[in-house]
């Protein structure tokens, strides 16, 4: 089963504390390997919350641990923290600013249990490669 949501992006606090031990740590994966959900969107996709669920979208695609939604409520709506997961699904036009467009890219997220979150130096090497998760 897989459920289909409107992916925003944005920075976090967690994400802020956890890059000053460095992005290379699993500190970092923790705080931005994720995605947060709206109960709702639990529901409907039939899964647990911290369970591996792959978002992807016509960009690409990345495995990350679904988490419940810290604001909300907002059923539809999908938030993954600024980053190398975030990055894997967002469309990469600029659109000659420097910077994607991080908010509202729809995204189909399924259960993907026996799948690893990669790491973000991982993680940015397999999508160098032009490898999808």
């Amino acid at each position: 089963m897989a459920i289909i949501v409107n992916l925003i992006t944005g920075r976090s606090i967690q994400q802020g504390v956890s890059m000053e031990a460095g992005k290379d740590k699993p500190a970092y994966t923790a705080a931005c390997g994720i995605i947060e959900l709206d109960p709702a969107d639990f529901k409907r996709l039939g899964a647990f919350r911290n369970t591996n669920v792959r978002v992807t979208s016509k960009y690409g695609s990345v495995i990350v641990k679904a988490v419940e939604a810290t604001q909300g409520p907002h059923p539809g709506v999908a938030y993954i923290p600024m980053g190398p997961w975030a990055n894997m699904v967002i469309n990469p036009n600029t659109y000659s600013t420097g910077m994607p467009t991080f908010k509202g890219t729809p995204v189909e997220v399924e259960i993907a249990k026996n799948e690893l979150i990669l790491g973000s130096l991982e993680l940015v090497r397999k999508g160098c490669r032009g490898e999808l998760a």
